[in-house]
């Protein structure tokens, strides 16, 4: 896995409903990125072995093409510590190691932030500490994925990167760390009247992985975007469109050496190589005299 400078650590994602076909694969590599992240099928696919595998090898086929690393992205839906949660997260990973991902990215803790949710989130963090044991004989890495709302809602636990890190500290696995959403914490940290910096560093020991795109924050102004949606709060924007702090937050990414670093941009997009010039405009960003900081 790359370690060195940050760009040599960068990936784009695949959107949901897109197919990683072979063109596309190159197209990406092409431009300079060493990752891509899929998302994964659903839970209807990957509790039923027969279709996981074969939908797996289809993947297998693609990726084939080209030389990325992969990361795997969980469906949204699924939760530990329920049975048809611990079934799809298990089919998950299982997985993940048929396509020869290095992480799984998974939506963890994403309940109400009220302590009618400390019971169900008790035996989300017993569920994956179970299937962190299996995880580590496959060799899959589960990143736990600090979340933002997608409009203004009450707020979450998922919203707060520190409680993933307790989680995984109580889980206290090597399978299991964090990924660090740049864009996410950029949203919270504006409606909490913080800075995103304040949200991130307390957790990037465990960080494993992060994810990077731009949006406006809380957006309690007049949107200067006429044609984005105007109360849209998760936009996944490319680096540079919004409002995330890039020049303060670089020296953080570079600080976590063998993390990938994965844009998660959504449709209408630029080209691949138009996202890999922003990217790198993100991680590692000029001075003013036009050297890299």
């Amino acid at each position: 896995m790359p370690v060195g400078n940050p760009t040599e650590r960068l990936g784009l994602s695949i959107p949901y409903d897109w197919w990683p076909a072979a063109p596309m694969l190159k197209e990406i590599e092409a431009a300079g990125f060493r990752f891509v992240q899929v998302p994964s099928p659903p839970p209807s696919v990957l509790t039923i072995p027969r279709a996981a595998r074969r939908h797996a090898a289809a993947l297998s086929g693609a990726l084939g093409t080209a030389g990325l690393n992969l990361v795997l992205h969980g469906p949204g839906s699924v939760r530990a510590g329920t049975r048809d949660g611990n079934l799809a997260l298990e089919g998950l990973i299982s997985y993940a190691a048929e396509v020869d991902a290095s992480h799984v990215v998974y939506h963890a803790a994403n309940l109400p932030d009220e302590p009618a949710s400390e019971d169900p989130r008790l035996a989300e963090t017993r569920s994956l500490a179970a299937i962190a044991s299996r995880a580590e004989q496959l060799g899959v890495i589960i990143a736990l994925e600090n979340l933002a709302p997608v409009y203004s809602s009450p707020d979450a636990l998922s919203f707060t990167p520190s409680i993933l890190r307790t989680m995984a500290k109580r889980i206290s696995s090597p399978a299991v760390g964090l990924c660090l959403d740049i864009g996410h914490a950029n949203i919270v940290a504006g409606l909490r009247h913080t800075d995103p910096m304040e949200l991130i560093e307390p957790a990037l020991d465990r960080a494993v992985i992060f994810h990077l795109h731009d949006n406006l924050g809380a957006r309690r102004g007049d949107s200067p975007f006429p044609e984005l949606d105007p109360l849209r709060l998760d936009l996944h924007l490319p680096p540079g469109r919004g409002n995330v702090p890039w020049q303060q937050l670089a020296p953080l990414l570079a600080r976590k050496g063998g993390a990938p670093l994965i844009l998660e941009v959504h449709p209408p997009r630029p080209s691949a190589a138009h996202l890999f010039e922003a990217a790198v405009g993100a991680v590692a960003p000029r001075t003013a005299a036009g050297s890299l900081a």
